[in-house]
């Protein structure tokens, strides 16, 4: 009796362990598939020669930047963000720290402010360490000027770094690019109407 148990119970399992293997081996099959697939659309592939290979079309906007929706995508978003946040934080620095430009008797309603690279780097410092990279997105924007391409500490301490705008201008120019790259991420949040709150 009990020799006929093990004889019916036996092939259950090899049956249970045939169709688990069978699906394992499905699956197998179709993730290989699917790279082989990614793989003929690489033009870097070693398995392809790409002299036979259909050229992909870009329109202007597309060239250059990654496939919509992918994370490459995102993460651009995602840096353009925390860029854009670190330019609004450098500009309320210089604007707490720095003096005005002209004073009211040499130039009325001039908005520029004007402070040292050697003050602004031991300020700034504490904070992050990448101000000269800051510093020069920021003068991209058209937000601040200073002279020379690439400022050194010791060496460049005199140069001064000007703020070109009223902080509230570029509080505004900032936060709206901010909740731009929010909206494009798709983050459902409350936007954020400024990053920083204004001076009392």
């Amino acid at each position: 009796m009990q020799s006929a148990e093990c004889i019916t119970l036996e092939p259950v399992q090899q049956q249970e362990q045939r169709h688990s293997l069978r699906d394992r081996v499905a699956l197998f099959n179709t993730l290989a598939k699917s790279h082989v697939n990614k793989q003929s659309l690489n033009p870097f592939s070693n398995d392809k020669d790409i002299s036979h290979m259909q050229r992909r079309k870009f329109s202007k906007e597309e060239y250059g930047r990654p496939v919509k929706g992918s994370k490459s995508e995102i993460r651009g978003f995602k840096a353009s963000l925390e860029i854009s946040k670190e330019m609004l934080q450098l500009c309320e620095i210089i604007n707490h720290h720095a003096e005005p430009l002209f004073t009211p008797k040499e130039k009325q309603n001039d908005p520029r402010k004007v402070i040292s690279f050697g003050e602004l780097f031991s300020i700034y410092t504490t904070i992050s360490s990448k101000l000269v990279g800051i510093l020069l997105r920021t003068r991209k924007q058209n937000l601040i000027d200073f002279e020379g391409e690439c400022l050194f500490q010791r060496r460049d301490e005199h140069i001064p770094i000007i703020l070109l705008k009223p902080i509230e201008e570029i509080r505004q120019i900032l936060n709206e690019r901010i909740n731009s790259t929010l909206a494009l991420l798709n983050v459902h949040e409350k936007p954020i109407d400024e990053f920083f709150e204004k001076e009392q």
